[in-house]
């Protein structure tokens, strides 16, 4: 499957962005979906993910409240809705799908990020 991140921008602190995901040449259905994030200097971390059916999601504690995740199977499409942004939320951002159930563990395949820069 390929993956094709946008949405990214530079955005003051308090406002808010949505990325969006769209997966090609394999159902979407077939995948867990996560974003990641990787700010300079840092590791890749993963930020949400939702499940095949979208029933079941996971945030990361720094985003949670923050953040939405959720995937349109029909559209191929994986959004990450983005509020409150601060700037300790700049970074690169990634959209990853797994086979397997569960946001943990190993990602099958990775779009390329885009930026989201966050000013104070």
């Amino acid at each position: 499957v390929q993956l094709q991140a946008s949405g990214g921008g530079l955005v003051q602190a308090g406002g808010s962005l949505r990325l969006s995901c769209v997966a090609s040449g394999r159902r979407l259905y077939d995948f867990a979906m996560g974003w990641f994030r990787q700010a300079p200097g840092k590791s890749r971390e993963i930020v949400a993910a939702v499940s095949r059916s979208g029933g079941s999601t996971y945030y990361a504690d720094s985003v949670k409240g923050r953040f939405t995740i959720s995937r349109d199977n029909a559209k191929s499409t994986v959004y990450l809705q983005m509020n409150s942004l601060k700037p300790e939320d700049t970074a690169v951002y990634y959209c990853a799908a797994k086979y397997s159930a569960g946001a943990t563990g190993r990602y099958d395949y990775w779009g390329q990020g885009t930026l989201v820069t966050v000013s104070s």
